[in-house]
């Protein structure tokens, strides 16, 4: 079964990432727009001075989430509930699908070992060498785990 991410498991991204309807460089010079958006919008190249809409975001986020959805379809062996599906594509937007796909916890998850996989989230913890990402980690695997939306 091809699973999407939910409303709810949006609507964790949103605020995980964090939502600009103005353009703006993030941390790595990139330009970026709406929730984490890199590439285009209509045709254009995210720039400085670009503004959008609250629902083109939303549609840019529905759009980029597919390339991680599939990530995790094509790479997730065992049956996941919508929860553990949404914080898995959570993480894989965050981290890039390599990087997941390559992951121990995806590994562990493939074996059956759910307990091993959730522990995994808090191994990704570091964003430009220190731990800024923890409390993100703690409460994807929150999710993960019980199916919370903190």
């Amino acid at each position: 079964m091809i699973m999407t991410t939910s409303d709810n498991g949006q609507n964790f991204i949103v605020r995980e990432e964090g939502e600009r309807l103005t353009a703006y460089q993030c941390s790595a010079g990139i330009w970026t727009i709406g929730v984490g958006h890199t590439g285009w919008v209509d045709a254009k190249p995210v720039s400085r001075g670009m503004t959008i809409t609250k629902a083109q975001s939303r549609e840019i986020l529905r759009s980029d989430l597919r390339r991680f959805e599939r990530a995790v379809n094509d790479e997730a062996r065992v049956p996941l509930s919508q929860h553990q599906f949404d914080a898995l594509v959570s993480l894989a937007f965050n981290i890039g699908e390599g990087a997941f796909r390559r992951s121990t916890l995806l590994k562990l998850l493939n074996r059956g070992d759910y307990k091993g996989a959730s522990e995994q989230f808090l191994v990704w913890k570091n964003a430009g060498g220190r731990p800024i990402l923890l409390n993100r980690r703690k409460r994807e695997k929150t999710l993960f785990d019980g199916g919370k939306y903190v």
